[in-house]
């Protein structure tokens, strides 16, 4: 099959050519990894690069880049080399076009080439894939992949969720591309001049009045933003809160908790040693129970959300639903309510590919992960328009890009309903306000990004 990009893939692959540090700002379904392959291949071609080396997380490691390679006819011609598993030094040996790796073997990696000529490296052209997970400056993985960057003549990031819980998650990935041109060499260096000390003890940074602007202004030069809904036919994304009472007695235990860090339930006692762990212990209880221990024992406190549950699995009449959960106990709880339910995550790729085809095709009906372990490099669109978060997350990352997995390019239903099943009066609004939150300053951001991106080329 011939690979013919896209007019808007095509704006992609030439600010890939027309500059040697770039991120691609790409929702899922805008084919971001055969616009870099595409890239790399006329990159190489014209003799600028001669290998590449591509980070991504280990689903898309295995699943997506070998796939997309065999997809087109143009790449088939290029080899793949995973660097993951028991063979990976021997791979690392071998000559290939491609190497690609999890952030997890970045260390492993590094180490080795700190050893060798940079010269003598298989590649010389860095691509980051979710780029996020190098937002975080002081991470192992950032800090050994630091060490490396200034000898890759080319350094690429991707992701669609750039600043998924504010600002702060720049740095490290414009670092990657720019090594400090444009937001500074340090951390310390970039929150000093776009942000100010807030809150207790002046432990949380709050953006500069016009940060928005300043960052967006820096960073323009070197990114490409587009959004899914600009360029595909997405099916309507519906949000539906259903708000739920928890019995008084599950009330009693929560405010307990949330008041004096400690409660009983049964004949168990429950502390939380601190407030954030109090915070953890009530978001339990809203679900319907808590740990009681370090073993991970816990103590049933309500079936509400369970229910509720049951009634939307019966409302839907067999369709599709993929239920998205936070805690532990709640994935059990929910697998032995519904014994038809399969798992995906948390199992090998073998497993979790059967339950994907089935559930594209209709034969698995339900189907229950955490949004940690399935937010990048799946498509659930087949049969799905229904997703249930049994639990909701803090993390906006995590939260977008489960929802993704669904709602995108190919779905054959009008519209996409998320259902979040939430307890009146509690930190359930809250987390849902602050995901909210999260969404606007992304996208107000990335407009920003957008309106002020310039025509220069950005250092190598």
């Amino acid at each position: 099959m011939k690979y013919t990009p896209h007019e808007y893939q095509r704006k992609a692959i030439r600010l890939m050519i027309k500059q040697a540090c770039a991120g691609l700002l790409l929702d899922p379904g805008l084919g971001k990894t055969s616009v870099s392959l595409a890239s790399f291949m006329l990159l190489r071609e014209q003799g600028f690069v001669r290998g590449m080396l591509v980070v991504a997380p280990l689903r898309a490691v295995y699943n997506v880049w070998p796939t997309e390679v065999k997809k087109w006819d143009e790449f088939r011609a290029m080899s793949v080399g995973i660097l993951h598993g028991s063979e990976k030094a021997d791979v690392l040996k071998e000559e290939h076009d491609i190497y690609v790796i999890n952030p997890e073997g970045i260390p492993w990696l590094v180490e080795i080439l700190l050893k060798m000529r940079p010269e003598a490296w298989p590649f010389d052209m860095l691509l980051v894939d979710e780029s996020t997970k190098f937002k975080d400056s002081q991470t192992a993985r950032f800090k050994w992949l630091r060490k490396v960057l200034n000898q890759f003549k080319r350094r690429y990031i991707l992701t669609g969720t750039l600043t998924p819980n504010g600002l702060l998650d720049l740095f490290g990935q414009v670092f990657i591309l720019d090594l400090g041109h444009a937001l500074g060499r340090f951390i310390s260096h970039y929150k000093n001049e776009f942000f100010y000390p807030s809150g207790y003890g002046g432990y949380t940074w709050e953006p500069r009045p016009l940060a928005n602007h300043d960052i967006g202004k820096r960073i323009g030069p070197l990114v490409l933003r587009m959004q899914a809904e600009d360029y595909l036919e997405l099916p309507e994304l519906v949000q539906r809160m259903v708000w739920l009472d928890m019995p008084p007695a599950a009330r009693k235990t929560y405010k307990e908790l949330e008041n004096t860090f400690i409660t009983l339930v049964g004949e168990d006692t429950v502390i939380a040693p601190s407030a954030a762990a109090a915070g953890v212990k009530c978001r339990q209880v809203l679900n319907g129970a808590v740990y009681t221990n370090a073993a991970h024992d816990w103590a049933l406190v309500h079936d509400v959300k369970l229910k509720a549950l049951q009634d939307l699995v019966e409302e839907l009449s067999g369709k599709p639903l993929l239920v998205l959960y936070e805690f532990q106990h709640d994935k059990e709880r929910v697998m032995e309510a519904f014994p038809h339910c399969q798992m995906l995550g948390g199992q090998s790729m073998k497993k979790d590919g059967i339950v994907i085809d089935g559930f594209n095709k209709g034969t698995i009906k339900m189907v229950l992960g955490h949004p940690a372990s399935m937010g990048h490099a799946l498509n659930l669109q087949g049969e799905c328009s229904h997703v249930c978060w049994f639990g909701l997350t803090w993390n906006f990352e995590h939260y977008d890009q489960a929802i993704r997995r669904v709602w995108r390019q190919g779905n054959k239903s009008d519209r996409v309903v998320i259902h979040h099943l939430c307890i009146n009066d509690s930190l359930d609004g809250e987390v849902a306000k602050t995901l909210s939150r999260k969404n606007k300053t992304q996208a107000d951001f990335l407009r920003q990004v957008q309106f002020l991106r310039g025509r220069n080329s950005v250092p190598h």
